[in-house]
């Protein structure tokens, strides 16, 4: 392989992988931005999202969990990936809604401390309870063969690559026009206005008589929805298993908005194409340091840059 063919190659799994980054961490950073609430179940949204996905999806044969115990053998209903790619994020506004009214509204005004320990707890309980019922068992990915008759599965042949996954560049895509989407309602809308003031100061914005805590609740299940989608892209290319949840999820997310810095969306788009980049490249070459150069690159921001790329607060603050 070339230099140049091994540098589109990274090129294009970074990007991939930065998507997905960047649909999680701008999840993330609008709900902590805006709220100034620290949401470890994040991750365990994408997790939902994932089973969720799969379950839509496909039919998949389980050998342990309570579901087998009692007979049922099969999971999902097969309705194909374009199915999934309708209810996935629906159902992620509704756990969202759910998860505002009776988990973080209560906690507003609490220490983050608690903040973190209560939705750290229902993300133990989320797992917990998806490897019980289903099974701790990890699931392959597959790929959508084909949505609206377009084929999706298979190599595709690009100049100087040469073979390439046909569904991860459609996934880049995918993911491009959603993150595109949230960006217009974030800085096009007055819902998107009252939420960029919000991220820089609440209080002032209820001085001024806009009901934000009306916001707050469409705000979470914006972010949820995010995280559910991701998880079902996530899940076409990579293991399926409750332990995605942390590993996949949540630790990226928290890694892009440090980078991008908190309550940014262009922020998290950034950091998340920076971090898919610098895994991707490493992947490529020295697999074994990918991850170490992610986390020593997030220190580096840290040290230099701690507000961010784009913040204007320091995670934390």
């Amino acid at each position: 392989m070339s230099l140049l063919s091994q540098a589109v190659t990274i090129l294009l799994n970074g990007l991939q992988q930065g998507a997905i980054f960047a649909l999680l961490g701008i999840g993330l950073t609008i709900i902590l931005g805006t709220m100034r609430f620290l949401n470890l179940a994040h991750g365990a949204l994408y997790l939902v999202g994932a089973y969720i996905g799969m379950f839509v999806v496909r039919e998949t044969t389980l050998t342990n969990g309570v579901l087998q115990s009692i007979g049922i053998t099969n999971y999902g209903v097969g309705l194909g990936f374009l199915a999934a790619l309708i209810l996935v994020p629906i159902i992620g506004v509704a756990v969202g809604a759910f998860m505002e009214r009776f988990v973080a509204e209560p906690f507003y005004d609490r220490p983050e401390t608690d903040q973190l320990l209560v939705t750290f707890g229902l993300a133990l309980v989320v797992e917990e309870l998806i490897k019980q019922v289903v099974g701790g068992n990890t699931f392959q990915p597959i790929p959508p063969q084909t949505i609206f008759g377009i084929q999706m599965s298979g190599p595709v042949t690009l100049p100087i690559v040469g073979g390439f996954p046909r569904w991860r560049l459609y996934l880049v895509l995918l993911a491009g026009i959603v993150i595109v989407l949230t960006f217009l309602i974030i800085e096009r809308t007055d819902f998107g206005l009252v939420v960029q003031a919000g991220t820089r100061d609440s209080e002032m914005v209820r001085l001024l008589g806009i009901p934000i805590n009306r916001s707050y609740t469409l705000v979470f299940a914006v972010g949820a929805s995010l995280a559910a989608f991701a998880g079902l892209v996530g899940a076409s290319i990579q293991t399926i298993s409750p332990q995605i949840g942390t590993q996949q999820a949540l630790i990226p997310a928290f890694l892009t908005i440090v980078v991008g810095g908190a309550g940014s969306v262009v922020g998290a788009i950034a950091g998340g194409m920076v971090l898919g980049l610098i895994v991707a490249a490493f992947q490529q070459t020295f697999s074994q340091w990918a991850f170490i150069m992610m986390y020593l690159f997030v220190a580096l921001v840290l040290v230099f840059k701690p507000e961010g790329l784009f913040g204007g607060v320091e995670v934390g603050e």
